[in-house]
């Protein structure tokens, strides 16, 4: 089985939702046989490099949004986060465009660490207030993860990977996919948005059934008939 993930590393509910499958994905039976893929996108990719200003500002002011509703959407985020065991910090929290970083994590899969490389840095961005659009930020988290230092910077630097993050998110958009997390599985089953682990679990019971042949049941010796004929 095959799970595809499009989220922004700047999505408060993409971090809750990572949290809330992977529960589900822990008690899964098979999964030891599921391959997980971290596809980028970009709820806003005209963020500046870096926004002079807090998280409340940005969306109040960029977005047109009430402060008092961010402010109270705020909160309604931190306790959700907070039932899966993360600290998210609004009032620290760096605003920068993500692409550089998705490149990252590009960059990590190359060493089997794309997982770990999305978990630092959505930790880094909603819980350490770090800077995920600044190159040495980054380059930092490459040392962390043990990744080829000299090649991250390259890479990073190089952008090597900016066409490969445009492609997810054009992809994205191809499979009608306006808002993250979304989760596809097999390219059969499409979950949407950070749901409860229960969904999580009862649709990966029924994508792997769906994805398995037939479980034979009774006599496999009992008369039946064939291109050759029928059983005496």
């Amino acid at each position: 089985m095959k799970i595809e993930i499009w989220s922004d590393i700047a999505c408060p509910w993409c971090y809750i939702g990572k949290r809330r499958f992977e529960s589900a994905l822990a008690e899964f039976p098979y999964r030891d046989q599921v391959e997980i893929e971290w596809k980028s996108f970009q709820l806003d990719p005209s963020i500046p490099e870096h926004y002079d200003g807090s998280e409340l500002d940005y969306l109040s002011k960029r977005k047109g949004m009430p402060a008092e509703s961010v402010a109270q959407m705020f909160e309604h985020v931190k306790s959700q986060a907070a039932g899966e065991g993360l600290n998210y910090d609004f009032d620290t929290l760096t605003v920068a465009n993500s692409h550089l970083g998705h490149e990252l994590i590009h960059f990590a899969a190359l060493s089997g660490k794309q997982d770990a490389a999305k978990e630092r840095l959505l930790k880094l961005h909603f819980e350490e207030g770090g800077d995920i659009g600044k190159l040495e930020t980054l380059i930092e988290v490459a040392a962390e993860l043990e990744l080829d230092v000299a090649a991250a910077r390259e890479a990073l630097t190089g952008r090597e990977f900016e066409d490969a993050v445009d492609q997810d998110i054009a992809e994205a958009h191809t499979l009608g996919i306006q808002g993250v997390p979304f989760f596809v599985i097999d390219r059969k089953y499409g979950v949407s948005g950070a749901q409860s682990s229960a969904v999580f679990s009862q649709t990966l019971a029924e994508a792997w059934r769906a994805g398995q042949p037939l479980t034979m049941a009774g006599d496999s010796t009992a008369e039946a008939c064939g291109p050759d004929g029928c059983a005496i």
